[in-house]
């Protein structure tokens, strides 16, 4: 499954920004793995010739207030991309990379765009097919490691929860796919849905030790999670859809041997009322990387 984008819809997803010589720049917007017409998790998307400098680029997305926004320019061999939240640089965002590829093929006609951020080099798909483009990603590598306990105890106080409210076949994590986040399976549908936190308290414990997310998951099946993704180092208390952390949770489960048959599917957003859906395509290979993929919309 791939990315589906009403093309039709271009013109409409326009934001206007003045960097501080007055020069007009465009912001694309584009919610990504929505649920059909709703839902989804917005980016901005920033395509330019040179990039604005730092703190121009740290404006623009908080005056943005989306989740992340990406910015790419043209290099020697597709795209240099960076992307910042409201309130720092992070190295690699799911779905404002899906937002980016919608935009590229777009602008340039059907291809696969090469990518290079700030510690990895990836691809995005785009294909423009009738009134929809499609696009899919490919993450970074990944790897995954046992959460140190000091971790996982601070993070389950965050939350309130308690030893009986994690799941025991999926042991808490640090899982990177081109960034890190902690992740806690949790035992039951409802657990997950009494998610709540201090969005200060979360974002020390965070930056502290180094984390983009925290991934909350709950197994309905095997192939079938409900995740929620609190981003409190980005200044977000929680991303409706995060191909990041999918892409980091979908090697951990290689990692341990989950019976994941290949694929697995995400539902994200839905108790905060942007339901979000996402898939993930685990090669065989360890470290390999994930091919994440859903729907979005022109918002």
């Amino acid at each position: 499954m791939i990315l589906t984008l009403p093309a039709f819809l271009y013109g409409r997803q326009l934001a206007l920004q003045w960097n501080e010589t007055g020069a007009k720049m465009t912001v694309q917007k584009i919610a990504a793995f929505s649920d059909g017409e709703t839902g989804g998790n917005p980016a901005g998307v920033m395509i330019a010739d040179t990039f604005p400098d730092d703190a121009e680029m740290q404006r623009i997305a908080a005056d943005i207030g989306f989740s992340e926004t990406a910015f790419a320019v043209p290099n020697d061999t597709g795209w240099r991309v960076r992307y910042f939240s409201p309130e720092s640089e992070v190295p690699f965002c799911g779905h404002a990379t899906i937002a980016l590829g919608a935009a590229l093929a777009l602008q340039h006609g059907d291809g696969i765009f090469a990518l290079a951020l700030n510690q990895a080099n990836i691809t995005v798909e785009g294909k423009k097919n009738g009134n929809v483009i499609a696009a899919a990603l490919q993450s970074p590598s990944t790897r995954s490691k046992s959460a140190p306990p000091e971790l996982t105890r601070a993070a389950m106080d965050l939350f309130g929860y308690g030893e009986a409210d994690l799941d025991p076949h999926i042991p808490p994590a640090i899982a990177h796919g081109g960034a890190d986040h902690l992740l806690l399976a949790l035992s039951s549908r409802k657990a997950l849905a009494n998610m709540k936190y201090d969005l200060n308290a979360g974002r020390i414990l965070m930056n502290h030790a180094g984390l983009v997310t925290i991934l909350l998951a709950y197994a309905e099946t095997p192939q079938l999670f409900h995740t929620r993704n609190p981003f409190a180092s980005g200044g977000i208390y929680e991303d409706p859809a995060t191909g990041a952390a999918t892409a980091a949770f979908a090697g951990y489960l290689r990692d341990i041997g989950w019976p994941h048959g290949g694929v697995i599917d995400i539902v994200q957003g839905e108790d905060m009322g942007m339901r979000s859906r996402l898939r993930a395509e685990i090669p065989a290979a360890p470290g390999s990387s994930i091919r994440v993929s859903g729907t979005a919309r022109i918002m």
